[in-house]
């Protein structure tokens, strides 16, 4: 313990709060990570742990995936870094991404995917000419201001009016999104049908954090999109290349108008897309469209040919691996297993999710929104996380969860057994 508060004061003296991120482990389970290999995590404290956050989802292949390590190495040995031209990286890489998209007539590149998701709506407003745009509560958008609209609230929206998450969000930020329930068509359309002479469009997580959408979901809001002619925007940060090599357009068999990308299309670098409609992403160009302003679209590192290199070999992996149906599979076993262990502690917590991602959820029924999570026992869960946490898991309190293919029976059966000590811990 002493050596740990040592590295706590570390932390504390530059980082505010010692954290990176608002998402944080407890003094006594936080570590600082210095290696990753396969799907586990080494601390600097000694003790290797498995690891289920995955990089927030990013490392479907798990961590140093060979091929993803010789090709970050071969480009770094001849350039880490251009900009003002296309390189071939970058080129490579937007040739698959329009391939596998199947929106994407076209795309452009960012830094990250909040990045994205913020490019997106903007493409949104210059396209329509209109300023507003939807979002569903609890959709998490990245970090600007104009995600940063009820994620999180202490209570259930007054639709469509949101709540700013975060100080610093400015009156026009917030004026300029509404927001919706997640899997309520009737009141999504009735939201729309009254605000859609101001709205540019619609933006949502297919797989809304860990509340999979009901049957007809999507399509139906497709359908609401074009009936109001405002655009739909998938947010395929997390879906893209997870739920299928098409990502949740394939899977759900629904296009969007635009979609944003990042984490496993970087292979674990730092990257991020917009894939969409040719007429919509032509207006980065002010020359085509005849408009000397444009959309405005630039970034220093926007692809990075480190970053593409990174993430053309983990795409080409994904393809020729085509890990989907064991990602699918493991994801059952692991929910399965881990409900086993508390159904044996009675501790009246579900597992719930689908494919390759779960979460710990104190409710009598599945979520399907985001109000369900406010009536769920949050401190139960946080409680069973962080003892699990002290069990050599690496999992952040409260928030969803994912397999890799490097995850195998190995980590799940060492994961059981922690999971049981979790819960005799609480009990």
């Amino acid at each position: 313990m002493a050596e740990f508060s040592e590295t706590e004061q570390k932390l504390q003296k530059v980082f505010p709060g010692g954290r990176m991120t608002k998402n944080a482990l407890a003094e006594d389970v936080n570590f600082i990570i210095c290696e990753g290999k396969g799907a586990r995590v080494l601390g600097t404290d000694g003790d290797w742990r498995i690891d289920y956050v995955c990089g927030a989802g990013a490392l479907v292949l798990g961590h140093a995936y060979p091929e993803v390590v010789t090709a970050v190495r071969d480009q770094a040995s001849i350039g880490t870094h251009f900009f003002g031209l296309v390189n071939d990286k970058a080129l490579e890489l937007a040739e698959e991404l329009v391939s596998a998209i199947p929106c994407a007539d076209r795309v452009i590149f960012t830094t990250t995917g909040s990045e994205a998701t913020y490019y997106a709506m903007r493409f949104a407003r210059a396209f329509t000419g209109r300023d507003v745009i939807l979002k569903f509560e609890g959709g998490y958008h990245g970090n600007h201001d104009y995600s940063n609209i009820s994620v999180a609230p202490n209570a259930a929206s007054n639709y469509p009016s949101g709540q700013p998450d975060a100080l610093g969000i400015p009156d026009g930020a917030q004026n300029s999104v509404i927001v919706a329930p997640f899997n309520d068509l009737e009141a999504t359309a009735r939201i729309i049908k009254e605000h859609k002479e101001v709205l540019a469009g619609a933006i949502v997580e297919p797989v809304q954090r860990v509340i999979f959408p009901d049957d007809g979901f999507l399509q139906g809001l497709r359908d609401l999109c074009d009936e109001a002619g405002i655009l739909l925007l998938f947010d395929e940060v997390v879906t893209g290349f997870r739920l299928a090599y098409g990502g949740a357009q394939e899977f759900y068999g629904v296009k969007p108008d635009l979609a944003s990308y990042g984490k496993i299309m970087g292979g674990g670098l730092a990257l991020g897309a917009v894939g969409g409609r040719e007429d919509i992403l032509l207006h980065a160009n002010p020359g085509i469209i005849g408009d000397s302003k444009g959309t405005a679209i630039s970034g220093t590192l926007h692809g990075n040919p480190l970053s593409a290199a990174a993430g053309l070999a983990c795409l080409k992996v994904l393809k020729d691996l085509n890990p989907y149906q064991q990602l699918r599979d493991h994801g059952q076993t692991v929910r399965t297993a881990f409900q086993e262990v508390l159904d044996r502690h009675n501790l009246g917590v579900r597992v719930i999710g689908q494919e390759s991602w779960w979460q710990f959820f104190a409710s009598d029924r599945d979520p399907q929104d985001y109000v369900d999570f406010l009536n769920a026992d949050m401190e139960k869960t946080k409680a069973l996380d962080l003892a699990w946490s002290r069990e050599r898991v690496f999992v952040m309190p409260n928030t969803r969860r994912f397999v890799s293919v490097a995850h195998t029976d190995k980590e799940l059966d060492e994961a059981v057994i922690s999971l049981d000590a979790a819960c005799r811990a609480i009990v």
